[in-house]
């Protein structure tokens, strides 16, 4: 006799209860109980879901591969140049900035000389989340600067968050995005959930993607719209969608859409557009899980990344091998990096650790 698990959406509770319904075959997920619903609208859309069931997987788990450990190394539009002291100075294109790093326990490699020739250094609060400002030592600058990495333009901007609109070491997996859109040899659908200012979007869809976009920020959306613009890509198959992640892809999962690679960079907390509560800790087996119901049968893989969290990269591996169990195919996890390269970004630093990943591919 089986069991599935009932996630209440508005509080995050979970609720076991006997499954009553003759197991699946091995692999295959357990049906899915819902109330019945109200629909309105030309298209039959539902009126109010009900709660989404979290569905126990049988069948062997994907073999494993870990620890991993993706690299970026520098490339022509940025490079770590050093890192200590609980700070990092970084070369963002034409800029050299230096923001908080809580993991660089180590004393900086390079000097005054090096360090106090920043463009731009954030001040404030130093966790990872905190609200501060920009001091720019030698001269005043814009909010904007134009970007360029893996053939994808966009607009670097200095938020009050101490970001700036990218996150340099998700390169190591837009190079793995870009590698397998191009081999596939047939059209490929994308699905970048929590895709902030569309910088993987754009990549993919570079690649020959068509690309759905989703964010609950709406100034996140526009900064991904500017970005598409800036390159003259109006043209690339981006969709850009603001609303909350999970309402997304309960609404998809009910139209039976399916996606050939899905990306998902969750925060650990978060807020949907119309007040909508995200916890990372409560809310992503349930995201995983209606994320492996959106993949294609024969998807090429989903990627999760987690920032800023309390916990092993196992735990997340442990999670994406549950979810995928029975779909064979092999779960990678570990963590990305940063090098540090010098000022001339040809050197090989020490590494800094930026984020936890775990990834399902095929094969």
């Amino acid at each position: 006799m089986g069991f599935a698990f009932r996630v209440c959406l508005e509080t995050g509770t979970i609720v076991t209860e006997k499954d009553r319904r003759r197991g699946p075959r091995p692999g295959a997920a357990r049906p899915v109980e819902r109330k019945p619903q109200a629909t309105s609208g030309a298209r039959g859309e539902t009126s109010e879901a009900a709660p989404r069931t979290l569905l126990r997987r049988e069948g062997e788990r994907p073999l494993e591969r870990v620890p991993v450990i993706l690299e970026t190394a520098a490339s022509d539009g940025y490079h770590l140049i050093d890192s200590g002291d609980g700070v990092k100075l970084e070369q963002y294109g034409p800029l050299r900035i230096v923001r908080p790093e809580a993991q660089a326990l180590w004393p900086k490699a390079l000097g005054p000389e090096v360090w106090g020739r920043a463009d731009a250094v954030f001040t404030g609060d130093t966790d990872e989340d905190g609200m501060g400002r920009w001091r720019f030592p030698r001269e005043a600058l814009g909010e904007t600067w134009p970007m360029r990495l893996l053939d994808a333009d966009f607009h670097g901007r200095f938020t009050s968050f101490r970001h700036v609109g990218v996150f340099p070491e998700q390169i190591a997996h837009w190079r793995w995005l870009a590698d397998t859109i191009a081999a596939a040899g047939r059209p490929m659908r994308v699905l970048n959930l929590f895709g902030y200012t569309g910088v993987a979007s754009l990549v993919a869809a570079r690649a020959g993607a068509e690309v759905t976009h989703v964010d609950a920020s709406k100034k996140a959306i526009g900064w991904g719209r500017e970005n598409q613009a800036l390159g003259r890509n109006e043209a690339l198959p981006v969709r850009w969608i603001c609303e909350d992640a999970m309402k997304f892809l309960l609404r998809e999962e009910r139209r039976g859409t399916r996606y050939d690679i899905i990306l998902t960079d969750p925060p650990k907390f978060g807020r949907g557009p119309n007040g909508e509560v995200w916890h990372l800790f409560e809310h992503l087996p349930l995201m995983l899980d209606v994320c492996r119901e959106l993949l294609k049968s024969d998807a090429a893989g989903l990627v999760l990344t987690a920032y800023s969290i309390r916990a092993s990269f196992y735990s997340i591996h442990e999670l994406m091998r549950e979810t995928m169990r029975g779909r064979g195919g092999v779960v990678e996890s570990g963590e990305l990096l940063l090098r540090e390269a010098g000022l001339s970004g040809t050197q090989r630093g020490r590494a800094l650790s930026t984020s936890l990943f775990s990834r399902w591919m095929p094969q």
